[in-house]
């Protein structure tokens, strides 16, 4: 299980991958491996799980204000995976207060 603890500024995470696609195999072994551990650190972040035919597994973080960061996730391992995460956890997006 990863302890992983998101940014407060992402709003929402969400993965796109293939049911049987070996590009994404790893995607599905980081949400078998990840998941839970995921939302047990981040209750309140929607960490949405998206299947869908010949797909190219990605990762989407969605950000304040609607900015969003996609990262391809094709052919990598949990390992690899799990860095990804990680540069985007560390990823601010600077907003103004004021309108």
């Amino acid at each position: 299980m990863s302890g992983l603890r998101l940014s407060r500024s992402i709003r929402e995470l969400r993965i796109l991958l293939c049911q049987r696609s070996a590009a994404s195999a790893g995607a599905r072994e980081f949400i078998t491996e990840h998941y839970l551990g995921l939302k047990t650190e981040n209750p309140n972040t929607p960490v949405l799980i998206r299947e869908c035919s010949e797909v190219k597994p990605t990762l989407h973080a969605r950000f304040a204000f609607g900015k969003e960061t996609e990262v391809d996730l094709t052919n990598l391992t949990t390992s690899e995976i799990l860095t990804k995460l990680k540069s985007i956890r560390r990823h601010r997006i600077k907003t103004s207060r004021y309108f």
